[in-house]
């Protein structure tokens, strides 16, 4: 899972690099930009993959092959219907966005081919998520491996080809990442009906017309939306008023936020172990290997939280470096890479702790943890914005800070509350 992760950040980090290296801040401002706004959508949707996470883990636990048939039917269908939708509305509100963000002429018209193109992959993106929050939930790692590895590997290629060898620039970065996202899912459709073959069982199919079959999921889904959106509001924030603060201070939070990407997916791999193995002994009641996986995830997410922090004050100049030859993007990022290297240190419980919560299908609460988080840490916003870029950093690490202190009082008044698995009742 944490290698399957890890190619995650790749997508961002090769687009960078790639368009890092053409002649002007702009275009490489216009995919992070771009980029940021594409994520914003996509990931808005990520309860697509913790939703079916948790459904999925519960119902391997239970060994019902016919309830894994439909969570994963529901999974595809809704993120079909919702990338209909969201590129339909994306459409009519990128202008307003951009409007809100002030860029330069040249930047504007960047960023609007890049997510134009970009949109293209978003019923691809979607299904993934299911695909892969289901496969997770069955405890085959391997598969979103395989699948997110041929998505990230076949966009670096292609971004390679269509940026540098046919000079497309940034659209080109753009057109990459759609084939490979379409290659991904397609890829995870195959490989979700083979692992079908472990678990006998029948498709409820007249359940799928069912409102009180739905019911479940979509109330997990609907939380679990509104925490990712709190979450995503809040990196939308830092990127407008990055853009507010110029083209160099906005392309160089970029490629600091890369780095946030590459340790949040590659910690989130210890966290989606944590949801499947606590998904599945909490479907098996199993106290005992509920524990044993917490403790265990606990200890290697310090570690590699730690390894993360010292990899970006020892190494974080080359990071940069690595990603763009601009001399004034290389000066901003440089001067902010503490910032950088405190993030693993204080956001590493907040992801382990959502696998816990994911695994447990407990939406509610994160969803309320969060919104507690984004509360606090928007009035030090206001109150730090005299200090410029710093001040914008300041804040971030503050609302990641709130949000694992929230995510463990909530845990620890939810086992005070008589525990994760409920006793069972006589009758």
């Amino acid at each position: 899972m944490i290698l399957s992760n890890l190619s995650v950040p790749l997508v961002a980090l090769v687009d960078s690099a790639v368009v890092g290296h053409l002649p002007h801040a702009h275009q490489l401002g216009a995919v992070a930009v771009g980029g940021s706004l594409y994520s914003l959508l996509v990931w808005t949707f990520g309860f697509l993959r913790m939703g079916t996470t948790g459904f999925a883990a519960q119902a391997c636990g239970r060994g019902e092959g016919g309830a894994l048939r439909q969570v994963l039917l529901q999974g595809l269908l809704l993120g079909l219907g919702l990338a209909l939708l969201c590129g339909l509305m994306a459409l009519p509100l990128l202008p307003a966005a951009l409007q809100l963000m002030q860029p330069g002429a040249a930047l504007d018209a960047l960023v609007r081919d890049f997510v134009h193109t970009r949109l293209l992959g978003l019923p691809a993106a979607l299904a993934s998520y299911a695909l892969i929050g289901w496969l997770l939930g069955v405890q085959n790692a391997r598969a979103p491996l395989a699948m997110l590895l041929t998505c990230n590997l076949l966009n670096v290629a292609l971004a390679l080809w269509f940026v540098l060898g046919l000079d497309w620039g940034v659209v080109g970065a753009a057109r990459a990442a759609v084939i490979a996202e379409w290659s991904g899912a397609l890829l995870g459709l195959y490989l979700a009906r083979r692992q079908l073959g472990a678990y006998p069982g029948r498709a409820n199919w007249p359940a799928l017309r069912s409102w009180a079959s739905w019911r479940p999921l979509l109330a997990v889904n609907r939380d679990i939306f509104l925490r990712t959106l709190a979450l995503q509001s809040v990196f939308f924030m830092v990127t407008v008023q990055g853009t507010r603060l110029g083209d160099a201070t906005v392309a160089a939070n970029a490629l600091l936020l890369n780095g946030l990407l590459l340790t949040a997916h590659a910690l989130d791999g210890l966290a989606h172990a944590v949801e499947a193995l606590c998904g599945h002994a909490i479907g098996a009641r199993d106290r005992l290997a509920l524990r044993r996986s917490l403790w265990i995830a606990g200890s290697w997410s310090l570690l590699a939280s730690l390894g993360f922090a010292a990899l970006f004050l020892l190494g974080g100049q080359w990071f940069v470096d690595l990603q763009t030859d601009i001399a004034a993007v290389r000066v901003i990022a440089h001067a902010h890479l503490p910032y950088l290297a405190a993030l693993p240190l204080l956001a590493v419980w907040s992801y382990l702790l959502d696998g816990l919560f994911i695994g447990a299908t407990k939406a509610r609460e994160m969803r309320d943890a969060m919104l507690l988080a984004l509360a606090l840490s928007l009035p030090l916003g206001w109150l730090l914005r005299d200090f410029g870029n710093a001040g914008l950093w300041l804040a971030f690490l503050a609302f990641m800070a709130l949000r694992s202190l929230i995510l463990a009082a909530w845990a620890w008044r939810i086992a005070q509350r008589g525990g994760w698995i409920a006793p069972h009742r006589l009758g």
